[in-house]
């Protein structure tokens, strides 16, 4: 392997890796909480669902945004002041969404959160460069773990508060702890050395040339594209299934189902240990067909009732593990390809993905409106099956290794 300018003679220990794991669970959870209380928004601004669910998406593609213009400084300035810079810029946007008298002020605040709160993109980078070859796999699982309880916990406070206190509580929550987490990064994030000097316009036009030349980079950016829209669409529609005749839950509802899925974040280290020993293209096979299987099982949830609760439950749980368990895959490729340009690997990669998460969402609610939850639950099939073909065509079917293409 060729030499990693960012590791330090020590490896980093397993405190360090817990608190970037924390952080990154702040930082991403700002992206997820408002899929828990965009019926709140509606009611709250007198506004259709339909138009409340634009912050979803402008917070997606907020963060795609920030991913492709921020992410990249991770190869150029130091970490700790980047992240701390962005997680403050951060609490002050989420202070500005709390204060919105409108909707149009929300989208904006809404796209401004999403541009700041790319910390977790950085963050894996950085400790990639930190840990030996044979842990790298369960450190990225570790991180998206932390990311996945981020998500999780996020939807389940937002619901929760949202429900009590109203649509602008949890953004003053979400504010407190992003200023709280950036204070105690101060002294605690290790001190890393960027791996380049190219200039900011450089920086930018390298993720777009890697795209150009590492064909497994685009192989891996496709895989998530496609998933994470799928895993999007489901997240963005189901407030609006549980809110509705169908069910007649509260905006907690919604949180109290992703709180369910915490098994997650115990599923994604397990994965990362399997990448070690098997390679990433086993991951993803498996990963695939269980989008698949889980969207045969949120079918079941347009019955209503106990069933269709319990459905919803199991499915959005499959979705969860394959969805994040391929990511740790997907990265894990990446970041074996060429270690003094992670940041603008990882720049590439996650741009993809939230462009196809936010393209997710826009067309998920949609979908719900014209066609109804099965229209959603057939569109993941679709984009899941999408992702397997391109899989099959890209690695020999006996060995799960890539052909000479």
């Amino acid at each position: 392997m060729a030499d990693d300018p960012e590791r330090p003679e020590s490896q980093v220990s397993r405190r360090a890796i817990l608190l970037l794991a924390l952080t990154c669970g702040v930082a991403v959870g700002n992206v997820y909480f408002p899929q828990a209380i965009s019926p709140l928004v509606a009611t709250g601004l007198h506004v259709s669902p339909d138009s409340a669910a634009l912050v979803l998406t402008a917070a997606q593609f907020g963060y795609a945004a920030g991913i492709f213009l921020l992410v990249p400084l991770g190869d150029r300035f130091p970490h700790r002041p980047l992240i701390i810079t962005l997680l403050g810029l951060t609490g002050l946007g989420l202070l500005a969404a709390s204060a919105a008298p409108a909707l149009p002020p929300l989208i904006g605040a809404s796209a401004l959160i999403g541009s700041t709160t790319v910390v977790a993109p950085i963050v894996g980078p950085m400790a990639a460069g930190l840990v030996a070859d044979d842990r790298r796999g369960v450190v990225s699982g570790t991180l998206l773990s932390g990311s996945i309880g981020g998500m999780l916990l996020s939807r389940a406070l937002g619901g929760t508060i949202g429900e009590w206190l109203g649509w602008r509580a949890p953004y003053l929550m979400a504010a407190a702890l992003a200023l709280s987490i950036a204070t105690l990064l101060t002294r605690t994030l290790p001190t890393t050395v960027p791996p380049s000097r190219q200039q900011y316009p450089a920086l930018l036009a390298e993720p777009l040339r890697l795209l150009r030349t590492e064909p497994e980079l685009r192989r891996s950016c496709y895989y998530q594209a496609t998933v994470f829209a799928g895993f999007s669409a489901v997240w963005t529609s189901i407030a609006l299934l549980l809110t509705s005749s169908i069910y007649d839950m509260s905006a907690q509802a919604v949180g109290v189902l992703a709180f369910v899925n915490a098994g997650t974040m115990f599923c994604t280290p397990v994965a990362g240990r399997q990448v070690d020993r098997r390679g990433p293209d086993v991951v993803n096979l498996v990963c695939m067909l269980g989008v698949i299987a889980s969207a045969v099982v949120l079918a079941f949830g347009s019955l209503g009732g106990a069933l269709g609760l319990a459905a919803l439950a199991l499915g959005t749980l499959l979705l969860d593990v394959g969805m994040q368990s391929g990511m740790v895959a997907n990265q894990v490729r990446i970041y074996a390809l060429r270690p003094t340009v992670r940041s603008r690997l990882n720049t590439a990669y996650m741009t993809c993905a939230y462009l196809g998460g936010s393209m997710g969402s826009w067309v998920g609610a949609r979908a719900y409106t014209c066609f109804g939850w099965l229209g959603v639950c057939a569109l993941v099939a679709l984009l899941a099956a999408v992702a397997l073909a391109r899989h099959l065509a890209a690695v020999g079917p006996a060995t799960g290794s890539p052909d000479a293409r």
